[in-house]
């Protein structure tokens, strides 16, 4: 005991200082000390007073502590000064760059130019708008504290909510809900079919028009019950705001999905309000701090969401929001190979953008390698290191095989950046990297993690509290790169093709809107 005294202070900035590079709060520690023994478990005022040095850990106490860093606890003890981090880009967002000369980046010159790229590229309005709010969450780190604070307001913190509990707050603020039928139907997207299906939208000032459908899904109904209240709390119910649809592209754009590209007056407005309220709903169905503690009990298990009845795409989405680790990724993708949705806060090279079709994917990126499965749905883990120019990253994530409300397939996945975590262990970050890299290349691009690398992942994975990343580690890593013009491997791969794109939904809901007025 006399050598921790001597040490109480050093020990404690050790501490902090660790903490503090995994980005926990000491509601975190204390949390994970619980969840690994409730008698031993430090309170949060101990654990301050442990990292001021007002206070000497146990023995106890400190293995305790050792086990949630994943430090033996001498390091807690020697005399060495913390671990210093390399010095990296703090955001990890996509890359900038530099606009000269600036005249040529005029307001009146982009509102020019802007609209004729979009349409001579054929990207709409709508996928521009998205890419900007794409960098608008990476900038902000997925952090939105109004939209947070709104929802607490309406939803009170309450976790988790059953749907009776969302018609309520429904009818609170003045919403009526009419059901309406309406199945799935095939809808022709050029060489494909799909099944379309409308699920719900809001008509000014205060309807929302439910598919009956959703009755018999509780999780997929809750979120569109919390997105259009949502709608009213932030927007006022103005009606300004794209409907639910599933099937391939259908729900890409409010009025005008056909165009061959070029910017609408409303697009950005509705990209931004589907953004919102999209947010707002999960925050309301998983308020921040109890779905933080959630995740901790879980070990950011995707299964456990089937406890509150909440979508794998809530889940998914939330934890990359409510993390104390920032270095998050998540894509909802569709066959042959549409990423209609992307957040990549940890700045991963991507094949291309939003809400469309990717040109080139990489078929070992398991996104992309689940969507041409025929088989299974139970969600798999994967290792990957990313070669894009002379970098090599190295990533952990985290997917599963669903289908959504029309029956459609697509692949939903969620991972973490793992440098930034090697990293704060004080760990050889890029010669880990390089050693996956290298098993992989000596056999043709997939291979089982090395041994040191795997204790350093799995000592990673623990005190990130992820339980799929051990998982990953019972199965091989794989090469993976933005491209797949540009694969690393020998031979390389053969390339997924592209496809084309869909259909509309206005006529959808102008159907359903002429046939309540006729009373019909």
């Amino acid at each position: 005991m006399s050598g921790l005294l001597r040490k109480s202070h050093f020990l404690g900035a050790k501490i902090r200082g660790l903490r503090k590079r995994n980005g926990l709060t000491l509601q975190d520690i204390s949390a994970r000390c619980i969840q690994l023994d409730a008698d031993l478990a430090p309170s949060v005022s101990y654990l301050s007073m442990i990292e001021t040095g007002q206070r000497i850990p146990s023995a106890g106490l400190l293995d305790l502590l050792s086990q949630v860093f994943q430090k033996p606890a001498r390091w807690f003890l020697d005399e060495n000064p913390e671990v210093e981090i390399p010095a990296t880009d703090a955001r990890r967002g996509a890359p900038r760059l530099p606009l000269e000369p600036g005249f040529l980046f005029s307001r009146e010159l982009l509102e020019a130019a802007i609209p004729e790229l979009l349409s001579q590229t054929g990207t709409s309005g709508r996928q521009f708008a998205h890419l900007l709010i794409r960098s608008y969450q990476e900038m902000s780190r997925n952090d939105f504290p109004d939209i947070e604070r709104s929802a607490e307001e309406v939803g009170e913190r309450r976790f988790p909510l059953a749907v009776d509990d969302l018609l309520r707050l429904c009818r609170r603020h003045g919403l009526d809900i009419h059901w309406f039928d309406r199945k799935p139907v095939l809808t022709r997207d050029n060489d494909r079919e799909v099944r379309s299906m409308v699920r719900s939208f809001f008509e000014s000032p205060n309807t929302v028009y439910v598919n009956r459908q959703l009755q018999s899904d509780p999780a997929r109904l809750k979120f569109d019950l919390a997105s259009h209240l949502a709608h009213k709390i932030l927007h006022g119910g103005d009606g300004l705001k794209s409907a639910h649809a599933t099937g391939g592209e259908m729900g890409g754009s409010p009025d005008d999905s056909r165009s061959s590209g070029g910017m609408n007056a409303q697009d950005v407005l509705f990209a931004w309000r589907d953004f919102e309220c999209s947010f707002f709903a999960g925050a309301l169905l998983g308020p921040k701090l109890p779905f933080r503690r959630f995740l901790t009990r879980e070990s950011h298990r995707l299964e456990a969401g089937r406890k509150l009845e909440l979508t794998p795409a809530v889940i998914m989405r939330r934890m990359t929001a409510v993390s104390p680790y920032r270095h998050w990724h998540f894509f909802d993708a569709y066959p042959p190979g549409f990423l209609r949705a992307v957040y990549r806060g940890n700045g991963i090279p991507l094949p291309w953008g939003n809400m469309a079709m990717v040109s080139d994917p990489c078929p070992r990126w398991a996104v992309f390698r689940m969507l041409h499965q025929t088989r299974g749905t139970q969600p798999a883990s994967q290792i990957s290191v990313l070669e894009d120019g002379e970098r090599a990253l190295l990533y952990c994530c985290h997917s599963v095989r669903t289908r959504d409300m029309a029956g459609n397939p697509h692949v939903l996945s969620v991972g973490v950046d793992l440098v930034p975590a090697l990293e704060s262990q004080g760990d050889d970050a890029a010669g880990i990297v390089a050693s996956v890299a290298s098993a992989c290349r000596r056999k043709g691009g997939h291979a089982a993690v090395p041994v040191s690398a795997a204790k350093s992942l799995t000592a990673v994975g623990k005190v990130l509290n992820i339980a799929w990343i051990a998982d990953a580690l019972e199965v091989e890593a794989s090469v993976i790169c933005p491209r797949s013009g540009a694969c690393p491997r020998t031979p390389p791969c053969e390339a997924i093709r592209p496809a084309p794109r869909t259909a509309e939904i206005s006529e959808v809901r102008q159907e359903i809107l002429d046939r309540e007025s006729s009373g019909s």
